[in-house]
């Protein structure tokens, strides 16, 4: 079992940044890809950027493309996702998720482990 725990959310004016943060514990997640996801009030969870075991490939939604950054530190058994130029329509709930394969994914159904959400409003 992974259990997963988001921090770094946070309230932010619009063209700001927030550093969102996953620490995982229970097994080592070098082993697993890694993806971010955000559902807002009223939608559909989506797809917001993915990672695969070793940090050398990532894949985002074309939204958030040239202002989020996922990143992971395997050592420290974290994965992590800058957001820069924050929008309003960034606002929503952030999830981590852990996928039981080393192979990076867009498909949330694909992901064994979520972590809580952390909140991010961005202010107009």
């Amino acid at each position: 079992q992974v259990q997963l725990v988001e921090s770094g959310g946070g309230l932010v004016q619009a063209g700001g940044s927030l550093r969102l943060s996953c620490a995982a514990s229970g097994r080592t997640i070098s082993r697993y890809a890694m993806g971010w996801f955000r559902q807002a009030p009223g939608k559909e969870r989506e797809f917001v950027a993915t990672i695969n075991f070793s940090g050398g490939l990532t894949q985002y939604v074309d939204s958030v493309k040239g202002r989020f950054t996922i990143s992971r530190d395997n050592a420290k058994n974290t994965v992590y996702l800058q957001m820069n130029n924050l929008k309003p329509e960034d606002t929503a709930v952030y999830y981590c998720a852990a996928r039981g394969t080393i192979l990076r994914s867009t498909n949330q159904n694909s992901y064994d482990y979520w972590g809580q959400g952390t909140q991010v409003t961005v202010s107009s």
